[in-house]
């Protein structure tokens, strides 16, 4: 498969850009929670801080990563040109953050006016991206795996957020509702249908294109998806029906789909042509095989439920995934995206007269590479706390804390260098 980028399309730097410098300092916020809470945050997946911690992490940085990149990759790689992408970020991001806040504190003071709040800010938010997104890309073709995937995930998006509306107001106002049931769903829709599908529509393009890999083949890009959704809409229907075995059965194979897409995009990367492992690849590499270890641990309770019971099983599984397998993904390609749209748009502003710096002059590697070491040290306490909780827990919140400010760090500097690069540029073309 090969992508046609048109990078003439590409939105202001400043609609997606506000999303990625803000992304990490919701995981800095959950550092700081289990720095405060220490080893409670590890005793149930329900208790308030953990919960809270959770909502940062998926909604505040990887949520808020995804639109901005979302803003970015559907006019050039879709052709799908959002309307008026400034102000359409104006309105999205402030409310993402703002619901997020609420709701983590919602969560974590047992506020339920707050739940509320929050959770219909972060849907009103949303609603507004899909709208204008959904505008702009289902006027488009399904020409590509790529294009097929975006508007999957925009599906994917929709039934997540509508399901933890209905699972904030239950919890708000007492609903009697299958709490546990509707949580795992939740999270199946927001990791699976959302998260999963967008990563493999995106990894498409990235992956051959940043990484030097050959393309993914054509038939298994247009079938995993569509296999996702499908899945996760017969889960749906089997916790509607109230049959564990559908639902273990549905798992069993979203565990095996996944575990598909992990090792084809590894054999994908044993044949690039690029030696040098750089950040980006080394993240990759860490988020695929976390992956591949959350995704046999999934396959494993799902034929023999009796683990996922046993004693820090799910908030082991839950960590894996996220800090260890979702969040490396993400910050390799923001570790791509930032400092290649700032050489984009200063190779615009040089108007052909004037090179843009090289890539690795706005973001340099060893920066990249030393925030990775924190990350991988992050991940490492994270798990181990789960089995040694009062000894590791704070140290594992301030290597979060910790990781999370260096990614911050890295991207505010790349976004200085680029300013700095730029104004050079305007007093050459005004001399």
């Amino acid at each position: 498969m090969q992508a046609l980028l048109s990078f003439e399309n590409a939105p202001p730097f400043a609609a997606p850009l506000r999303f990625f410098i803000t992304a990490p300092l919701f995981a800095l916020l959950a550092g700081l929670l289990l720095l405060i809470d220490g080893a409670d945050l590890f005793a149930s997946r329900w208790l308030p801080a953990t919960l809270a911690a959770t909502h940062l992490i998926t909604i505040g940085f990887m949520l808020q990563v995804m639109l901005g990149a979302l803003i970015q990759i559907l006019p050039v790689v879709a052709g799908a040109n959002l309307a008026q992408p400034l102000h359409v970020a104006a309105i999205v991001h402030p409310g993402l953050s703002g619901g997020t806040l609420l709701l983590a504190a919602g969560f974590y003071f047992g506020q339920p006016l707050l739940l509320e709040i929050g959770a219909g800010l972060l849907g009103i938010s949303v609603l507004v991206f899909l709208l204008a997104a959904g505008r702009a890309l289902f006027g488009v073709p399904s020409t590509s795996p790529t294009i097929r995937g975006l508007k999957l995930a925009l599906f994917g998006l929709l039934t997540v957020v509508a399901l933890g509306i209905v699972l904030a107001l239950a919890m708000a106002r007492g609903w009697a509702l299958p709490l546990p049931e509707l949580t795992d769903l939740h999270a199946g829709w927001g990791l699976a249908g959302w998260a999963g599908v967008l990563l493999a529509a995106v990894a498409y393009v990235v992956v051959p294109m940043f990484q030097l890999t050959p393309g993914y083949p054509a038939r298994p890009g247009w079938l995993f998806p569509l296999l996702i959704i499908v899945l996760l809409l017969l889960w749906s229907l089997a916790v509607g029906l109230a049959l564990p075995w559908l639902v273990r059965l549905a798992q069993v194979a979203l565990a095996l789909a996944g575990l598909a897409f992990a090792g084809l995009t590894l054999r994908l990367q044993g044949q690039r042509r690029r030696a040098r492992a750089d950040a980006t690849y080394r993240y990759w590499q860490l988020g695929l095989v976390a992956s591949i270890f959350a995704l046999c641990m999934l396959l494993t309770a799902a034929l023999a439920p009796k683990l996922a019971e046993l004693p820090g099983w799910t908030l082991f599984f839950g960590i894996l995934l996220l800090a260890g397998g979702f969040l490396p993904f993400i910050i390799g390609m923001l570790y791509k995206i930032v400092p290649f749209l700032a050489w984009l748009h200063l190779q615009n502003q040089g108007q052909g007269k004037l090179p843009a710096p090289n890539m690795n002059r706005i973001l340099p590697d060893l920066a990249m590479q030393r925030q990775m070491q924190a990350w991988l040290l992050a991940v490492v306490l994270l798990l181990a706390a789960v089995v040694l909780p009062e000894w590791l827990a704070r140290p594992a919140g301030l290597a979060l804390m910790l990781a999370s400010g260096g990614l911050a760090f890295n991207l505010l500097a790349a976004l200085q260098r680029y300013r700095q690069h730029g104004a050079v540029i305007r007093e050459k073309l005004a001399a």
